[in-house]
């Protein structure tokens, strides 16, 4: 028996051999150095009627006919037939295993990096002859035995919706078949012991980072053993020799959701995203799309653009209808040149004009899509995937991303813009779904946004996709910023934000201030509101700033200061979201890496059931340290609000262990308000 352990900072993971495919004999928080052949002992379950005689472990890559009787990690066919692999370990390195089967001509590779407080695991597949992979999971590991499972759904401006389900014989698969990551299924789920909360008790993350569409498989056999299982979304691999999934991270916590929710955090910010300039600080954005839409009149934009920059402003990203003949959603996608109609000078003299103003610029492209009515889909209609009476989205088709071509084509097409226009930005949009899941067309966008990041590496690129269609770090490998919802409604973003954190930083999530009246769901939202949950995250404006009062003008400029003030510290602080026994209330904690100062978001999304306000307490602080605290928005009490409590008038210096114990009492307020509280630790 041959045994091995991989160890982040809070997790063990150890794996055991007795020649065939390694199995996980211990998976949870971290252990002691121990024996490990003493662990792979105590692992080894007992049989009983019913059974077969010897019970199989779970291996990392479980297949038909090992006698487990589960759901298989591989299910491939030659000329049709379902092979029946029997891999046996041949070799082993720091990173992994690699396994053979001599007879069918198979390699496994299985590999395991550690990445700060989290294991990258991966699996890669090699065959002599042309196989056609239905399902290929990445490396299995067992499910705790207690507590429920913690996976989102979503739709378009409402990403990130908590599920929970019960462990229960059989399986609970959750399949992204989009071809993207998908606001349906993002990829990600926890796997919560029971008693767990935000701040204690223990839980399992994964995060399986693929662009292209996803399997999650959570099953309970018969004899009450669990197995998880992510890959690519079925059917998607295709035929050929090589096959590989997506790299799945894991974290482990004791310290409830927060430990595994900042392990991906920290993973995605310093591990995962390459930074053109990582000390650059986080430049606050304008965005005109929510002004203008397609009407683009450069003297508008002109007046806009001195406007933004007046509010704060650091970026100006021009979106939708600059090229082409874009005059609506009908036409022109693929038709990357310059419109002359709206820009007979071309873009320069407008990005000249932004960049006096003291902002950059960037550009809106949809490169993977082709309108009908479009010079390149009557040039090339060969070009489009999927069959030619497919049902269109959003009036558009998807380009063949896997065809060399259409990577050249689209290459130089935007290489062009790139090499002769200064821009520093590119929000890269992917608003349809695929006719069928393709795993080939994720690679190929893989392979596209690699070329273009090594021609253009000063380059930033954010990942739209109808807002937060297409999260994972698969794409995030090659992009900067994500933006999370094409909702700008204060109160949707405030629930989006909050539990897309059990995922994504701070530093990652774009979040802008949207119009008074917002326009995806009508509702009329006070603009310090607005502006307190885009500071929350990283911040921008989508707006018409024509419309703004000088009142809110007044207050828009003073939170972004605010931001700008703190946004060093808070791009590397972790979000660590707060229980609240009040419903009504969403609550979370900005905390340095230090420790040495934090801010506390307090957003009254809704009117409480009780009168007064219950105490929020906070977590992650030095039990023994003091910290002053100041009420950030203790001018916005409203007149209801009618005693003096001591943070409406003063700070307030409070132990560690009073504020996670006891917590903080805020001032009464109104529903759709924010408190911010901000904290220092007294040296």
């Amino acid at each position: 028996m041959k045994t091995w352990r991989f160890d982040t900072p809070s997790q063990t993971l150890v794996l055991a051999s007795e020649g065939g495919v390694p199995h996980a004999v211990y998976w949870g928080p971290s252990l002691p150095e121990c024996d490990l052949a003493e662990i792979t002992k105590a692992a080894r379950s007992d049989v009983t009627g019913g059974m077969l005689d010897h019970l199989a472990p779970i291996s990392l890559c479980p297949v038909e006919g090992d006698s487990l009787h589960a759901q298989p990690g591989l299910m491939a066919y030659r000329n049709g037939t379902l092979i029946k692999p029997k891999f046996w370990l041949t070799a082993e390195a720091e990173d992994g295993f690699t396994c053979q089967d001599d007879d069918l001509g198979l390699s496994l590779r299985l590999k395991f990096e550690v990445k700060g407080e989290v294991i990258e695991a991966s699996s890669r597949m090699v065959s002599e002859d042309v196989l056609t992979v239905h399902h290929f999971a990445a490396p299995v590991l067992p499910g705790p035995q207690s507590g429920k499972i913690l996976h989102f759904s979503g739709r378009w401006i409402g990403e990130f919706r908590p599920e929970r389900s019960l462990w229960a014989p059989g399986i609970l698969t959750r399949e992204a078949r989009t071809g993207r990551s998908g606001h349906e299924h993002p990829p990600l789920a926890y796997f919560c012991e029971a008693g767990a909360t935000n701040t204690q008790g223990v839980v399992f993350g994964m995060h399986y980072g693929w662009p292209g569409g996803h399997v999650m498989q959570a099953e309970e056999l018969p004899d009450g053993r669990r197995q998880i299982q992510w890959g690519h979304a079925r059917g998607t691999y295709g035929s050929g020799t090589e096959f590989e999934t997506g790299v799945l991270a894991l974290s482990v916590s004791n310290r409830g959701l927060n430990g595994c929710a900042t392990a991906f955090q920290r993973h995605l910010r310093d591990d995962v995203v390459i930074w053109p300039d990582e000390n650059r600080p986080r430049p606050v954005h304008y965005n005109c799309w929510e002004a203008i839409y397609f009407d683009h009149d450069i003297n508008v934009l002109k007046d806009i653009a001195d406007r933004a920059a007046e509010l704060g402003a650091e970026r100006f990203v021009l979106d939708d209808g600059w090229f082409g003949k874009r005059d609506d959603d009908t036409s022109s996608l693929g038709d990357w040149d310059i419109d002359p109609r709206k820009w007979p000078d071309g873009l320069t003299p407008f990005i000249a004009h932004v960049q006096r103003l003291g902002m950059t610029f960037g550009l809106w492209f949809e490169p993977e899509m082709v309108n009908l009515n479009s010079d390149l889909a009557r040039a090339h209609p060969d070009w489009i995937l999927g069959p030619v009476d497919q049902v269109e989205g959003r009036q558009q088709r998807v380009l063949d991303l896997a065809n060399p071509e259409v990577r050249e084509y689209l290459f130089d097409k935007l290489d062009a813009i790139l090499t002769t226009e200064d821009i520093d930005y590119i929000k890269w949009d992917h608003n349809r779904l695929l006719p069928a899941p393709d795993a080939a067309q994720a690679r190929g966008l893989l392979e596209l946004l690699s070329r273009l990041r090594g021609a253009h590496p000063n380059v930033e690129i954010e990942s739209c996709a109808s807002g937060g269609g297409r999260v994972d770090a698969g794409i995030l490998r090659h992009t900067h910023r994500v933006w999370l919802s094409d909702s700008n409604d204060a109160l949707e973003r405030l629930r989006i934000q909050h539990d897309a954190a059990l995922m994504l930083p701070m530093a990652l999530t774009g979040s802008h201030v949207g119009p008074r009246v917002c326009h995806t769901s009508g509702r009329s939202i006070d603009m310090k509101m607005r502006a307190w949950v885009a500071a929350q995250r990283h911040m921008g404006f989508e707006m018409d700033p024509r419309e703004l009062t000088d009142s809110e003008a007044e207050v828009l400029r003073e939170i972004t200061q605010w931001w700008k003030d703190n946004r060093d510290w808070r791009m590397t602080a972790d979000i660590l979201r707060l229980e609240c026994s009040d419903p009504a209330i969403i609550a979370e904690m900005n905390l340095a890496q230090e420790g040495d100062r934090f801010v506390v978001f307090v957003g009254q999304a809704q009117s409480s059931s009780q009168i007064l306000p219950r105490p929020v307490r906070l977590t992650g602080l030095d039990p023994s340290a003091e910290y002053t605290l100041v009420l950030r928005t203790r001018a916005d009490a409203p007149s209801l609000s009618r005693e003096t409590p001591a943070l409406k008038q003063e700070e307030l210096r409070l132990s560690g262990a009073y504020l996670m114990q006891q917590g903080v009492v805020l001032p009464w307020s109104f529903p759709e308000t924010m408190h911010v509280l901000e904290g220092t630790r007294v040296s």
